[in-house]
């Protein structure tokens, strides 16, 4: 855990912001070079990037801002609630801010909604890579106390110190990766629009389910202690991904001239 980066004069620029950014860059890289073998400009991804910058962000804080608004913000400067420098945007959140804007934009620019998604998914799954690291530097998203190896120890000050916990950041990085690698294999081989992207939701959500049972800094549980609010999302990730699947193959091979 090391929060600061570096200074610039007297602006404090942090690990947080410095990691998501590059996820974002990373992210839109990735999806440019991608789209050509769908018949989409790269530059219309690049053009996509300021929505759905904008998109996350404010999804992601919103989130996060009534999800612990009690414990952060309760009693503080409104201000507060704009300063993400240091963390504090939830990935549910972001993701569905993002979403919206891409709707938007499709909406827009004329632009097929789904072939988009499939480009994007896999460079989704990348930028979730680098903003688990982000969490990792900051400090948030830490796991429950554990005895194993692999357990990580956080310095004082800290909400889990002096216990070693799970490295859930690298659970979840980890996984980043995992997805990015077989999204990308399969876009190269999908037979229908919509599929990448479903295959995304249900990773994601499936990985995620799995990753919370480790989790340790909520300040509410539900069923007795074990579920997080993060799993219902996860659940229906899982669902959303999973119908998409089958509604979108199904459409596939009811169009005139397919069997």
């Amino acid at each position: 855990m090391h929060p600061e980066a570096f200074q610039v004069g007297g602006l404090t620029v942090y690990w947080y912001g410095v990691l998501v950014a590059a996820g974002f860059l990373a992210g839109l890289w990735t999806a440019s070079r991608r789209a050509p073998r769908s018949g989409i400009s790269g530059n219309q991804i690049l053009d996509l990037g300021p929505w759905l910058i904008v998109g996350a962000v404010v999804g992601g804080r919103l989130l996060f801002v009534v999800s612990y608004w009690r414990e952060d913000f309760a009693g503080h400067p409104w201000w507060e609630v704009f300063m993400i420098r240091r963390g504090g945007l939830v990935f549910y959140g972001g993701f569905a801010g993002a979403t919206l804007a891409h709707v938007l934009y499709c909406r827009v620019k004329r632009l097929p909604l789904w072939k988009l998604a499939d480009i994007l998914a896999p460079s989704i799954a990348l930028g979730y890579f680098f903003g688990r690291l982000g969490c990792l530097m900051t400090g948030c998203c830490y796991g429950a106390v554990c005895e194993l190896p692999w357990a990580i120890q956080f310095p004082i000050g800290h909400a889990s110190h002096p216990h070693p916990v799970h490295p859930t950041q690298l659970y979840e990085a980890a996984a980043g990766l995992i997805m990015y690698a077989g999204l990308a294999w399969l876009y190269r081989r999908k037979h229908f629009e919509g599929q990448i992207f479903a295959l995304y939701l249900m990773a994601n959500g499936g990985l995620r389910f799995g990753i919370e049972f480790f989790r340790g800094d909520y300040p509410v549980r539900y069923l007795g202690g074990w579920a997080t609010p993060a799993h219902g999302i996860a659940l229906g990730l899982l669902a959303a991904g999973a119908i998409l699947f089958v509604v979108m193959r199904r459409r596939a091979t009811t169009r005139p001239g397919r069997k």
